[in-house]
């Protein structure tokens, strides 16, 4: 014998089937891009090399200072940190719309009746006041994961967009730190210029006093006059660059741009401590940038489970209680009382093309999201690569440059004491010693070098982010 619980668990099966067998189908399941594994790019197992956590490792509280008033003042870090708060916002809608909702509705309405309508005398052709009072609960059942997904997607894009505010900060401090390091080289190279003025304008007023002594000729002495012409309008192409770069960072850190009319660092200033070099696995998540598009990459994934939860029965309950009536001095009457439940099934019979569409669309999105991160991985392994090999190139460089301007100084200090003897001409001492400050020119560039690319190095290994979860 059948009981009456079985026969409503075989009917509620059966209501069950009937409703999945009459949704629209999704079609052909579709695969996404593959993501690039870490190891594909030859990454370590091992942990990359730790970079120190800031930019103080460059050792000029100057430089800290600024990175701190950019960081404060510019105005794009403010729009990131503005998204970031529009996506906690728009997370908590999508986390809300898992739970019940309720609602508390109170309206007052006073009107004449239609003698000719569905109300009977002495309504009908009478004004009368009538009130509701009403209070409805609704709630969708996560049965098929759409909220839970939909969840998922947007705290996804939360983490995202946090990323990338890490990301706008760590590139607009790299900015800093570079504009610094470039004046810095300039302060140096207008050293090296206004010192090469100097020179050439001590060869030109010795080759004129040359010329009119009859050792030299018109020749020489225009050369000599083009030679320090030249020196001048490099001295002035170096201040140029000098101003624009102060400007530069005057608008990096907000502020108007004569805001750093006098500032002048010194590369020798600036501290550069020997690391080692090594690319690991944990490099893919110690970016901000990339650990963004892979966030995104999730966010699209749960995207498309919502999509595909649009195939199945949305089924949603609701209840209402409240009380009406015409005349206001019955509305609380015990005769007044409403009371209601409202279920609802939506089934998707016919709107297979458009959920279809929606679908791939939702797919597509997620293919992009994967190609995207691809591409940023394979940029950030290329980056931290480029900028470890420059680090051991310069570091090279750094060393051959310093012996080469020990060999400027020796065979300036030479033919120094060969014209203190008398045993050579003057024009061979400045020869002597343009020499030599090409070279400490030529020093002075490969350690400002050196000083750019550990900065670059610090960025393409994350600069001592971290994720916060």
């Amino acid at each position: 014998m059948v009981t009456r619980p079985t026969r409503i668990f075989t009917l509620s099966l059966c209501v069950t089937a009937a409703l999945l067998s009459a949704c629209a189908s999704s079609g052909t399941d579709k695969q996404p891009l593959a993501i690039t594994q870490p190891q594909a790019l030859g990454l370590s197992q091992a942990t990359s090399t730790q970079i120190p956590d800031g930019w103080q490792s460059l050792g000029d509280p100057v430089l800290d200072q600024l990175i701190v008033q950019a960081l404060q003042n510019q105005p794009s870090l403010a729009v990131a940190q503005a998204r970031v708060s529009r996506m906690l916002a728009l997370a908590g809608v999508a986390e809300s719309s898992s739970s019940p909702q309720g609602s508390l509705n109170a309206d007052l309405t006073r009107q004449r009746y239609s003698e000719n309508g569905l109300y009977p005398k002495p309504i009908a052709g009478n004004i009368y006041s009538s009130g509701n009072v009403q209070f409805g609960v609704s709630w969708t059942p996560d049965l098929f994961g759409q909220h839970t997904a939909e969840i998922a997607s947007a705290l996804n894009q939360v983490q995202a967009v946090q990323a990338d505010a890490a990301a706008a900060a760590l590139s607009l401090a790299a900015q800093v730190s570079r504009g610094y390091i470039a004046l810095a080289r300039l302060g140096s190279q207008r050293e090296w210029a206004q010192r090469a003025v100097a020179q050439r304008q001590h060869l030109f007023s010795l080759t004129a006093d040359r010329v009119n002594a009859g050792l030299d000729s018109q020749l020489e002495q225009r050369q000599a006059e083009g030679a320090m012409l030249e020196a001048q309008a490099q001295a002035e192409a170096v201040d140029e660059q000098i101003e624009l770069v102060r400007h530069q960072l005057a608008a990096l850190t907000g502020q108007g741009p004569n805001a750093y009319a006098t500032l002048m660092p010194r590369v020798d200033q600036l501290k550069l401590e020997p690391l080692p070099y090594m690319l690991g696995v944990d490099l893919l998540g110690r970016r901000a940038d990339v650990a963004a598009a892979r966030w995104r990459v999730e966010g699209a994934t749960q995207d498309v489970k919502v999509a595909q939860t649009q195939f199945y029965p949305n089924v949603s309950l609701g209840a209402f209680a409240g009380v009406n009536a015409i005349g206001l001095d019955q509305l609380f009457d015990n005769g007044s009382r409403q009371v209601g439940i409202m279920p609802a099934v939506r089934l998707p019979l016919f709107d297979g093309g458009r959920l279809r569409a929606q679908l791939k669309g939702k797919q597509g999105d997620l293919d992009v999201a994967i190609a995207s991160y691809n591409g940023l991985v394979l940029d950030a392994v290329k980056e931290a690569s480029d900028a470890i090999s420059a680090s051991q190139s310069l570091a090279r460089q750094h060393t051959d440059q310093t012996r080469s301007l020990a060999s400027a100084e020796a065979a300036y200090r030479i033919q120094r004491d060969r014209f203190e003897a008398g045993m050579s001409n003057q024009l061979a001492l400045l020869n002597a010693e343009s020499a030599l400050l090409a070279q400490q020119r030529a020093r002075t560039d490969v350690r400002a070098r050196e000083l750019d690319n550990r900065v670059a190095l610090m960025k393409s290994l994350g600069g001592g982010w971290r994720a916060e979860r």
